[in-house]
């Protein structure tokens, strides 16, 4: 090649310097979390499956369409239940499990031992879990109730089968209940929601939950009914059996289920629409589960902070049901991923690297939108704990963010919890007694109760209101019962017998039940995130700089090298330089 053809080369040493700026400008803006450091640099996010809880799943798969929609990270999750999730996890069908109680719960009357598989526990998200309800007056929403715990206990061993019973009155002295029947609603499957619940109701009601032991046949743990993932059904008592939150939800969100009560993750009564009980607390006042009732609630909690322990971050709620700081919602609690520890049931080393950037992610970006979403995010020393716990998934190189560039609501300078700090007090109106407020709840808020029309009108205009709610249910309620919820999906919609079966029943087909699972959103702070814009601007300067730069420098080239008619000829090479 002679020094004409070197000039003429497409790739001069202008060029090449301008190529390896913009992939360096390019490539530089596509760095993602958890792929800065050199051990990740040939890592590459893999799919992962997920399963498990139904009362985290809103919160879930928020960020699980976050992550894809800003890094491309595909995460699958199977809104199974608690008790499915552990055991997909267990069997090495699932990639983590999420649940809200972990394995080989104490006083359970139920098989769960600890799988084989190397696991560790982490907390995910807080939350409250509700009472949604369907009731009427005189043709009238109601969204103000208000339940004492062992008025809730009654409902669900059906010692209470009406809502004119005295118990409920005298809740709600500023309405004229409707002698119309209850129709409690409850999970058909494994649900952490279920355990839960019977753990509150042996420990606060355990005359009332002993009872109900004999009359489902169930044996007696340690001198008391035990705690069950699967809520336990008299033949015939009217109560009704659906699988999972939106099976749950959309039954009591069915136009024609008047009557109908259930216990749910409060996000789901958000999502629906419809009010949640205000259920009494330790220091006499009735409250619902906000997140930041919640955030007070659990500061009451006692988590297991023994790292040897194979239990360790999870939860002892009993001091929270009997905390008499009056902002408390009294069944607040945490879900739990459970996070594989080991390469083995066919976790890969890609996956730990997908896992541990999502729980990074989750741990801050995500409890941002947990309040909008219907929960209540985590505390600064479980959000610490979790970071710690997403180090221990083989292959992960998690980011991990403290105090100040963690965005989380409940971080403070000091530690403290913010949103419990600045969680406001009850108004008076919700103190038990004879005054009630009339404001909403859930996702009712801005409906308030007319209790002056409730007053006027009085049993007989409610039943009238409500006749045609009354007599759906009440054919259903004959017939309902585990019979009934035995042809019900796992997303409890309109099948012929939604209200438990009966030719007079009346049902909502087009009430499906995913008027209750979360409606899509984006996490606003993340939607476009400072990755994503570095990504578009490196991207955007790298192709201008190779499409503009290079050909304007080669004409500067082109035009130093050609010969000057005031310098003479371009000088010769010497010989031998060819």
């Amino acid at each position: 090649m002679n020094a004409g053809d070197r000039t003429a080369s497409p790739w001069g040493p202008d060029r090449v310097v301008l190529a390896l700026l913009g992939v360096v400008l390019m490539t530089g803006g596509l760095v993602l979390p958890g792929a800065g450091s050199a051990a990740a640099a040939d890592r590459v996010h893999a799919p992962i499956v997920g399963s498990g809880s139904t009362w985290s799943a809103n919160a879930l798969q928020a960020w699980i369409r976050n992550v894809w929609n800003n890094y491309q990270w595909k995460i699958t999750y199977s809104e199974s239940g608690s008790t499915q999730g552990r055991n997909d996890f267990a069997n090495g069908t699932a990639d983590f499990g999420v649940s809200e109680i972990p394995y080989a719960i104490a006083n359970s009357n139920e098989a769960d031992v600890r799988p084989a598989r190397q696991f560790a526990y982490m907390p995910i998200v807080a939350g409250g879990t509700a009472f949604m309800y369907n009731l009427q007056i005189a043709g009238k929403r109601v969204t103000n109730l208000r339940l004492s715990g062992e008025t809730v206990g009654k409902i669900f061993t059906g010692v209470i089968t009406t809502w004119d019973d005295p118990a409920i009155k005298a809740d709600n002295p500023a309405l004229a209940l409707p002698a119309i029947p209850i129709v409690p609603v409850v999970r058909s499957d494994g649900s952490g929601a279920t355990a839960q619940f019977s753990i509150w109701m042996r420990e606060q009601h355990p005359a009332l939950w002993d009872a109900y032991c004999p009359k489902v046949s169930r044996p007696m743990v340690n001198g008391h009914c035990g705690v069950t993932s699967n809520y336990p059904v008299v033949p015939g008592s009217g109560m009704v059996s659906r699988s999972g939150s939106n099976g749950v939800a959309g039954y009591v969100a069915q136009s024609h289920a008047v009557g109908a009560i259930t216990f749910v993750e409060y996000s789901y009564a958000l999502n629906a629409g419809f009010p949640v009980a205000k259920l009494l607390n330790a220091a006499g006042y009735y409250t619902e589960p906000t997140a930041q009732n919640v955030a007070v609630a659990l500061l009451s909690a006692h988590i297991n902070e023994d790292q040897s322990s194979p239990d360790y971050l999870t939860q002892d709620l009993r001091d929270v049901y009997t905390s008499t700081d009056p902002r408390v919602y009294a069944l607040s609690s945490y879900s739990y991923i459970i996070l594989p520890t080991a390469v083995e049931s066919g976790l890969t080393e890609d996956k730990g690297y997908t896992l541990a950037d999502f729980g990074a992610y989750f741990l801050c970006e995500g409890q941002q939108s947990a309040d909008v979403l219907g929960y209540s995010p985590l505390p600064i020393n479980l959000v610490q704990a979790g970071q710690a716990q997403i180090q221990k998934i083989p292959g992960g190189d998690p980011t991990i963010k403290g105090i100040t560039d963690c965005n989380n609501p409940t971080f403070s300078p000091d530690g403290s919890n913010r949103l419990a700090n600045e969680a406001p007090l009850p108004s008076d109106c919700d103190r038990q007694g004879a005054t009630q407020c009339a404001t909403g709840t859930g996702g009712a808020k801005d409906t308030p109760t007319d209790t002056t029309k409730s007053l006027e009108t009085g049993t007989t205009g409610g039943t009238t209101g409500t006749t045609s709610g009354t007599n759906a249910v009440g054919s259903g309620s004959s017939g309902g019962g585990t019979d009934g919820s035995a042809s019900g999906d796992s997303s409890g919609g309109g099948t012929s017998d939604a209200l438990g079966g009966g030719d007079s029943a009346v049902v909502d087909t087009d009430a499906a039940p995913m008027i209750a699972a979360a409606t899509p959103q984006s996490i606003p702070e993340a939607a476009i995130g400072p990755v994503s814009r570095v990504a578009m601007l490196g991207a955007g300067v790298g192709m201008l700089s190779l499409a503009v730069l290079p050909p304007f420098l080669g004409k500067r080239t082109r035009t130093r090298r050609l010969p000057n008619p005031t310098r003479g000829s371009p000088r010769r090479p010497k010989e031998g330089s060819r």
